[in-house]
C-alpha cells in the first residue's frame, strides 16, 4: 500500500494541478486498475486467502 501511495503521489506531482476533482480521481483510478491487472497486483502472500466472489 505504501508503494502504491508513493506512486500515486509522484504521478500527481508530475501533473501539477488538476482542473477538477474528477480528473484527479481518473488518474488515481487508472493507476489502481493498472496495478490490479499487472503482476504486481497479483502477488500473493503465504497464509492469506482471498474470499470467493
Amino acid at each position: 500500500i505504501e508503494r502504491l501511495n508513493r506512486e500515486i503521489r509522484r504521478r500527481t506531482r508530475v501533473v501539477g494541478t488538476f482542473p477538477d476533482g474528477r480528473s484527479a480521481l481518473t488518474l488515481v483510478t487508472a493507476r489502481l486498475k493498472y496495478v490490479a491487472e499487472s503482476e504486481w497486483g497479483s502477488r500473493r502472500y503465504p497464509g492469506v486467502t482471498l474470499p470467493e466472489g
